[in-house]
């Protein structure tokens, strides 16, 4: 066998280090000594595998970053770390809500505002007309029976967690008796409701009754003509339904109600209830 030259020698070592580093490996040995009974690196160039072997499948690194799954607290963390930060900027828009003095007659009467709830990275929002005697209360939206009947709409009926989604009212303070808020009053929230939007930035919406469809979508039809169709605001989707409250005192429409949840489900990509099992 012919001897190698050490330049000869130096020029094989130096290819096969860039070939090892090609192939990935990070930290090679440099001693000063190289033994003689060492095999040559041209012998071992062709062990070193640069892509996948075709028997063993290739590993999927620790850090490899993968496709959202869905928006959840840990992935707000991770926004909030990146300068993402949405609790924050609902936090400062809902101290402004608690400021504002705009509607007299429901400030004398409120006991506190009612800013909104859920998950600020939520791609579905879902939107009633004001809070009720209970929110207004707890400072949160539908907690009462209607809130009662949204959990099981959300969480029994599409599968989804309520802390998933994103509930606000189209005002935020109770008006007096559970009347529907005046247009002046809608008027007068609706930046609150707009910036708040603007914040979470869904990809869905669903209207819950015809105050707060008439409110968003700047329509004015009944909830029979609004069912069944789908509505654009700011690049998100709208389904509209009926109110919590109406379905409680009409029972024979939760079947309506379900029909839209599906349409909603299924512009989601959800899975339907049949095929869950």
């Amino acid at each position: 066998m012919a001897q190698l030259s050490k330049t000869s020698l130096s020029y094989y070592l130096s290819e096969y280090l860039a070939d090892l580093q090609r192939a990935g490996v990070q930290d090679v040995w440099r001693g000063d000594d190289v033994k003689s009974e060492e095999p040559p690196p041209t012998a071992r160039r062709q062990s070193v595998q640069t892509s996948p072997s075709a028997t063993e499948p290739a590993p999927t690194p620790a850090t490899a970053p993968q496709p959202p799954r869905s928006s959840s607290a840990s992935d707000g963390a991770v926004r909030a770390s990146q300068g993402d930060d949405r609790v924050a900027q609902l936090q400062t828009i809902a101290a402004e809500v608690a400021k504002c003095e705009l509607c007299p007659e429901l400030v004398s009467n409120r006991t506190q505002t009612v800013f909104g709830v859920g998950n600020p990275y939520s791609e579905l929002v879902f939107i009633g007309e004001g809070p009720g005697a209970e929110e207004d209360l707890r400072g949160e939206p539908f907690v009462g029976r209607s809130g009662k009947l949204l959990t099981d709409m959300i969480e029994k009926g599409m599968g989804l967690s309520r802390s998933d989604v994103f509930i606000c009212n189209v005002v935020r303070c109770r008006p007096p008796g559970n009347r529907n808020p005046a247009e002046s009053e809608a008027r007068a929230c609706r930046p609150f409701l707009d910036a708040t939007l603007d914040v979470v930035r869904p990809k869905f919406v669903c209207c819950l009754g015809a105050v707060a469809a008439t409110n968003l979508l700047g329509v004015n039809e009944s909830m029979s003509r609004l069912r069944g169709n789908v509505y654009e605001y700011k690049g998100a989707q709208v389904v509209c339904t009926y109110h919590p409250a109406y379905l409680l005192r009409n029972p024979a429409a939760k079947k309506d109600a379900w029909q839209d949840l599906q349409l909603l489900m299924k512009l989601m990509g959800l899975e339907l209830p049949s095929r869950r099992r």
